[in-house]
């Protein structure tokens, strides 16, 4: 079975590699690209996707948030996330949310492939790293860690703070304005009941939310 697939990225290179991977592979029939949450939005009113593969990191609005969109508007199609954040970062997060499974893009083209043919065939991708994070999770019998009651965007401004990023810098990458960054900060820090970013770096840190490596946090 060839799928028709929505490939969410802002990234044209990363986009054209793809759709060249699942078209030359014969997973795909037909890869419509979209750069934007807005644009991947308007694509599944316009057409019906067997699976659809998500970035977290959209210009105009959290991939998360997308997801949850997409849910609403067409909650059979299948939702893979498709991010160079940590498995363990987000992987709670999307699931939650309604994906079905959550791909790094540190994968090879054989783990992408077998991952994509899953979850088009109705099931979940999990993989080793991601089982990990949830048996975490659920080992907590329901109580809810601080970094777990932030919203996705405060999350996100949390894991980019701790990872050394300004708030110019994170103001850049998110598409927002210096000032409503500055406003997930104080308010990430209020729930957390942190007083300032060294006392963030360190939960962060010491709860392994982000990789020290620079290229898995990007």
């Amino acid at each position: 079975m060839t799928l028709r697939i929505l490939l969410v990225d802002d990234h044209a290179i990363v986009r054209q590699g793809v759709r060249q991977l699942l078209l030359d592979r014969g997973v795909a029939r037909d890869v419509v690209e979209a750069d934007s949450g807005a644009q991947a939005l308007a694509s599944i009113d316009k057409t019906v996707f067997d699976t659809i593969l998500l970035d977290i990191s959209l210009p105009d609005m959290n991939g998360v948030e997308v997801l949850k969109r997409m849910k609403r508007k067409a909650p059979r199609v299948p939702v893979m996330m498709f991010s160079m954040y940590r498995e363990d970062q987000y992987a709670v997060r999307a699931l939650k949310a309604g994906a079905a499974g959550y791909l790094s893009k540190t994968v090879n083209a054989a783990q992408m492939i077998e991952a994509i043919q899953q979850v088009a065939a109705g099931r979940k991708y999990v993989s080793p790293a991601m089982a990990e994070a949830l048996a975490d999770y659920v080992s907590f019998d329901g109580e809810q860690l601080p970094h777990e009651k932030l919203s996705d965007r405060e999350y996100q401004t949390l894991c980019m703070l701790a990872s050394g990023k300004r708030l110019t810098d994170i103001a850049h990458a998110l598409s927002l304005s210096v000032k409503t960054v500055s406003v997930y900060r104080s308010r990430l820090l209020e729930k957390m009941k942190l007083n300032n970013n060294a006392e963030l770096t360190f939960y962060v840190m010491s709860n392994r939310l982000v990789d020290l490596n620079p290229a898995m946090t990007a």
